[in-house]
């Protein structure tokens, strides 16, 4: 089964050059816990209390030279991808909340994060406007959202219909945020029966202090792994994404049998889109 990597660390605000390094680091120490895939925390290359001055002038296209970076050090340690958080400017010079999906070839898939709450360096960027995925790799069917995104149910069950097994979330749950790893994380892994890997940031930003708690939830809601509220760490946990294509619960045969999916009444959820 493969190995999934839950990265939490701090990155330097405004330092895409100090964040990449510890960003490769990391990737090499994942290397040691023999995982395939590593998720780095959300805006891990320029860190999220930017003004949107510093977010403009820190922002680069995706792919561009980081992703080229980490596309290098991905063949270096051995990994098959990383997801890592960034501010992207696109060719028209908007700017979004990116998370980039790369592997030893280059760019897998690039995510911009589609809600935006008021708080930090969002207040000034585009929201995406699609939820594309999942991406099919050796490892499995790979969805992306990033932090806030979690707080809406629809999302998820976007990329868990389309057969997502495996959410990929980079996060940065500041300290008042502990709703998400108490129960959103759980609850949406529960109600999709997929796994959702969630890497959070620690430290401080302009007066903001951040979680930790970054964590690992299997299809059942079950906490596979959970970090500390302080420092850097990294959370190695072996899923089988396969789990996520069982979408029946049997307790006891013919008496009580569940269908998450199938149990559905979308012709109910009309509301939802009007």
């Amino acid at each position: 089964m493969p190995t999934f990597a839950a990265v939490q660390m701090e990155p330097k605000l405004f330092d895409a050059e100090a964040n990449l390094k510890k960003v490769i680091n990391f990737m090499h120490e994942v290397s040691l816990c023999n995982a395939e895939i590593a998720v780095f925390p959300e805006c891990a290359l320029t860190g999220y209390a930017l003004s949107a001055e510093e977010a403009a002038s820190i922002a680069e296209p995706i792919p561009g030279p980081r992703t080229d970076h980490l596309s290098e050090a991905c063949r270096e340690a051995g990994l098959m991808a990383v997801v890592v958080g960034t501010i992207e400017k696109d060719a028209f010079g908007r700017l979004f909340n990116s998370a980039a999906l790369v592997g030893p070839d280059g760019l897998i898939a690039r995510y911009r994060k589609t809600h935006l709450p008021f708080l930090g360096v969002d207040r000034y960027l585009a929201a995406g406007d699609t939820l594309p995925g999942p991406f099919e790799t050796p490892v499995g069917r790979l969805g992306l959202l990033i932090c806030y995104d979690l707080r809406f149910p629809e999302p998820s069950r976007v990329l868990a219909i389309a057969g997502a097994q495996v959410i990929l979330l980079p996060t940065a749950w500041p300290s008042a945020a502990t709703l998400y790893p108490d129960f959103m994380a759980q609850s949406r892994a529960a109600e999709n029966n997929i796994f959702l890997v969630a890497a959070n940031r620690v430290g401080e930003e302009r007066g903001t202090r951040y979680l930790g708690r970054s964590v690992v939830v299997g299809p059942d809601g079950e906490m596979l792994a959970e970090a500390d509220v302080e420092g850097e760490e990294i959370l190695c946990v072996e899923i089988d994404p396969h789990r996520s294509d069982l979408k029946q619960r049997i307790f006891v045969p013919g008496e009580y049998e569940l269908y998450l999916f199938d149990d559905r009444r979308p012709e109910l959820y009309r509301p939802l889109i009007e």
